[in-house]
């Protein structure tokens, strides 16, 4: 196994992380920016009214992402699993 090889593996296991944590970070990160507008819009300083619509985004990213991420994944374990017997 050459040097080329392993940081080619890495690099692509670091792009299936980040393809697969992105959606769930967007959505996450989208609705924390538009309840600090609101926040700030009404001046309502509440700290624990970004928590329940934070939790309800990323679940339902997840749910609506998980066939894509899925299939990232298996893709992803089938590559590494054929290139073994080349390994020596």
């Amino acid at each position: 196994m050459s040097q080329e090889m392993v940081v080619a593996i890495g690099r692509e296991a670091l792009t299936l992380t980040m393809l697969v944590s992105g959606p769930m970070l967007m959505f996450g990160l989208v609705i924390g920016v538009v309840i600090s507008i609101f926040q700030a819009v009404t001046q309502i300083n509440e700290m624990t009214i970004t928590f329940v619509p934070k939790i309800v985004a990323v679940a339902s990213a997840l749910l609506l992402f998980l066939p894509w991420m899925i299939n990232l994944i298996v893709d992803f374990t089938h590559r590494m699993f054929a290139i073994i017997p080349t390994l020596h």
